[in-house]
Parts: C-alpha cells; structure tokens; sequence
C-alpha cells in the first residue's frame, strides 16, 4: 500500500504521472474487484448455511444488506428469504404483504442481471404467484401463462430441479381442479385459456420425485392428493402416508402432515 501511495504521489508530480495514474488506478481496481467476489462468495456461503439450518431471520437479516447488490445469485438467495420471512406464523399481516411485493422485486432484479439464472426464473414465478395472492383472482389467472413460462425456462436451464417440476404439477393441479367461475374469468383473460388434467399434474408429480427422492414433503402429499382426485385409493394411501410420516423441520411440513392424516383418516 505504500509503494503504491508512493507511485500515485510520483504520478501526480512527473511529466509522465498520467500514465502512472492510470496503472495505479487499474490496480486498485482489480483489488477492489477481486474483494468484492470474495465478499459475494463468502455471503453466499453464509446465506446457504443459515438457509439450511433453517434461520428464516438471520438469514434475511444478512441478504437485506445486500439488496442493491447486482450478483443474481444474490438477489435470488433474498427473493427466497423474503418469502420464507412472509410465510412465517409470527410476521404480522401487513408485513407479509410488503416481503411478498419486495421479494418479486428482488425476483425481477435477478432475472435482469442474469437471465440464464435458472433459480431466478423459478423465483421470479412463485412470487409472481403470490402477489397474485393480494391482486385478486383475475390477476392470478392473468399471470398464469407467465408463471408456467418461468417454471419451464427454470428447467431448460436446470432439468434436474426437483422443486421446479414440482411447482409445474402443482399449476397443472391447480387448473385441473379450477372451478367454473374461476374458468369464466380465465375465458375473458385468454383467447384460449389455459387448462390442464389431474393425469398431467401426477406425471410432474412423478418426474419431481424421480429428478430428487423424497426431496419435500408436499410433493408427497400432492401425489396422494393427485391419485385421491383419480379415485386410486390404493397410491392415494401411499404417498399420504409417507407425506404424513415425512420428517417436519418446517412449518410447512407440518401442515403437509396435519393434511395428509386429516385426508388419509376420511379414507
């Protein structure tokens, strides 16, 4: 550091300082650079492993800091964690609201600085979805070819994403089981409205657990939900029955257990 002090004070002095200025400058910077990837690695890092050691707090506590940051792999991390914190029991309503709008933020964001992120595109869908959830019913079926087009780029980009085939049999359930009023509106929407089948929703459903074993819970439940809808109570039974006795270390796989034995016991 004092040699290079040294060269920037010679610089400024000597005839030829612009071009040792410049060198100066150009070394700075690549310290400067060559900082900044280690910082985006280390909080990477750090975000991972509160990720799965299930801090929803800490771990958006430490994103939020980095909200202007321009690494997509960044911005995604705190779309996810915005979300989490928004699902949690203890936020307040209108918390909730405001992570749900700002995690699409950070989605967008994502996407922008790197459209080839395949976790950008999967996140950017979700909380598209979930705004959906405070624009109404119209808004939410507006957005559904959308969502399904980021689903799909998400595992052109990465096939092997459990969690994204998974969210593609959940949209293909979701319109499989779409009531008649709900349909009316889509009819207004598109000029061809979007649809799908229950077989459909099931063979995602399969393709999910095939990519990633007994990766979540509610990809459990939904395939005995799926088979329940196609009168096979026989693999209905099967998948609840490991949905209910799936390990619950989140809030979520909670609910997932407490529908799965509230279903298996009206079987």
């Amino acid at each position: 550091t004092q040699v290079l002090r040294k060269s920037l004070l010679r610089g400024a002095v000597l005839s030829t300082g612009s071009l040792l200025v410049y060198e100066a400058h150009k070394l700075i910077s690549g310290f400067a650079e060559v900082h900044a990837s280690f910082k985006v690695e280390e909080v990477i890092e750090q975000a991972d492993y509160l990720y799965g050691s299930g801090e929803t707090e800490k771990l958006y506590r430490l994103l939020v800091q980095h909200k202007n940051s321009d690494d997509s792999e960044v911005l995604w991390r705190l779309a996810r964690s915005s979300r989490d914190l928004a699902q949690l029991s203890s936020t307040s309503a209108e918390e909730k609201r405001q992570l749900t709008y700002d995690s699409l933020e950070y989605a967008k964001k994502a996407l922008e600085k790197n459209e080839s992120n395949s976790a950008a595109h999967k996140w950017y869908g979700i909380c598209l979805s979930d705004v959906g959830d405070y624009e109404g019913i119209k808004t939410k079926i507006g957005n559904a070819i959308v969502i399904k087009e980021h689903f799909q780029r998400a595992i052109e980009l990465n096939p092997k994403d459990a969690t994204t085939i998974h969210l593609i049999g959940i949209w293909c359930y979701s319109f499989a089981e779409m009531p008649w009023y709900q349909r009316k509106i889509a009819a207004t929407l598109f000029a061809t409205p979007p649809t799908s089948t229950f077989q459909e929703a099931l063979r995602y459903f399969h393709m999910a657990e095939e990519a990633d074993p007994n990766f979540y819970s509610k990809n459990l439940l939904f395939l005995g939900k799926t088979y329940l809808k196609l009168n096979n109570k026989k693999m209905a039974l099967l998948w609840l029955s490991k949905a209910k006795e799936y390990p619950a270390q989140t809030e979520e796989d909670k609910q997932v257990q407490k529908e799965a034995l509230e279903l298996l016991n009206s079987i």
